[in-house]
């Protein structure tokens, strides 16, 4: 199937997922007017309940795609999921213990709610399998190595849909691209291919996000550790959950509501600045990888809304050649650079679920997977 031929039918979601008010919402892309279908979930199951509430508005499903943060060190491409598939995620689940587990969750759930639907897993690491081995490999002993311990990266379905939403443009030359959100990383791109990435083994490292540290002295985990104040489960906490821009300013992991805030709260203030100063560092880095730099693209919730930031993380580049225009920064434009910066400055939104679908769509009825995909749903 071309992308000329894609349509979107449905979409939604689920709000308040854990609670007893959870609902699910789907939207209905051929009704003109947008017609929302609602559900209370109570205690259902809520994949289950998505299966069954697509199928009520006259959706037909030929098969569920997932969207995995990890992979490890064997998968460079989506795959079928089979017994042996899900066997060999639940292995890897100490490297994931947050994403991994809701996900296989998932899985299982819809196996049990409809046992001849074929799935297909998406790997956010697949996108950077093919680094090179110096960006992938960390200054650790060779066994550990050996056990799957490397810098894998993340956001890759993200960067995979900024490379071909570019087309022709997006497969030369040399590119960064700024996922920045909640969760956030850079990566430098030559020719259409990840060369390097900040993040690392796991999506705590490289820049700070919103909850998150991003990286640091590994003394510092020693001396927590050490220091007895933080056992396992409370460091998992504070990594994941109480650092990043909500530990700096004490007050929100939001970037919005740091960027209202900080001119007349310093924590808000030096937590936008810190983000903006490590953003600044990084891309500098990556542009060391690349030997130059031709486009900087700006994506995920930050990257895309908050105009503020793409203008001070730019005004930290003018050395390399960036400079935006500053009417087209605000109103987010999709090329915010001047019409004279040698670096062309693009803002693009990030299409994960859009890659998700044309991988599932691909794997199951346009590849050498078909053969397998129809056995599992015998």
């Amino acid at each position: 199937m071309g992308t000329a031929h894609e349509q979107r039918l449905l979409d939604g979601g689920v709000d308040r997922l854990g609670e007893p008010n959870a609902t699910l919402s789907i939207r209905d892309y051929r009704d003109p007017a947008l017609h929302e279908a609602r559900k209370q979930l109570g205690g259902a199951a809520p994949v289950a309940a998505v299966l069954a509430l697509v199928r009520e508005v006259g959706v037909h499903i030929d098969g569920v795609g997932h969207r995995l943060v990890y992979g490890g060190p064997a998968h460079e491409a989506p795959a079928c999921v089979n017994a042996e598939l899900l066997a060999e995620l639940t292995a890897l689940v100490l490297f994931d213990p947050l994403h991994l587990p809701p996900a296989l969750a998932a899985i299982r759930e819809i196996e049990t709610a409809s046992p001849h639907l074929p799935q297909v897993v998406c790997f956010d690491t697949a996108f950077h399998r093919r680094m090179p081995m110096v960006a992938q490999r960390l200054p650790l002993p060779r066994e550990l190595w050996d056990e799957g311990v490397r810098r894998y990266g993340f956001h890759g379905l993200s960067y995979e849909s900024i490379v071909r939403g570019l087309g022709a443009e997006g497969t030369r030359g040399r590119m960064i691209v700024a996922h920045l959100g909640n969760g956030a990383s850079l990566a430098a791109i030559q020719d259409g291919k990840s060369v390097d990435t900040t993040m690392g083994l796991t999506a705590l490292g490289g820049l700070m996000m919103g909850t998150r540290p991003g990286d640091m002295d590994p003394g510092v985990l020693l001396y927590l550790l050490r220091s007895q104040r933080y056992a396992l489960p409370e460091l998992d906490d504070v990594l994941w959950d109480r650092s990043g821009l909500l530990g700096v300013s004490q007050i929100s992991a939001d970037m919005r509501t740091l960027l209202e805030r900080r001119a007349s709260d310093a924590a808000a203030a030096e937590a936008v600045e810190l983000f903006v100063y490590q953003a600044k560092k990084y891309v500098g880095a990556l542009v060391a990888v690349l030997g130059g730099l031709d486009t900087l693209v700006f994506t995920g919730g930050i990257g895309e809304r908050a105009a503020p930031v793409r203008w001070e993380i730019a005004q930290g580049l003018a050395h390399l050649g960036v400079e935006l225009d500053p009417a087209r920064n605000d109103r987010g434009a999709p090329i915010v650079s001047a019409d004279g910066s040698r670096v062309l400055v693009r803002v693009i939104a990030a299409q994960e679920n859009l890659m998700v679908a044309r991988h599932t769509y691909a794997t199951l009825f346009e590849s050498s997977t078909v053969e397998a995909a129809g056995r599992y749903r015998q």
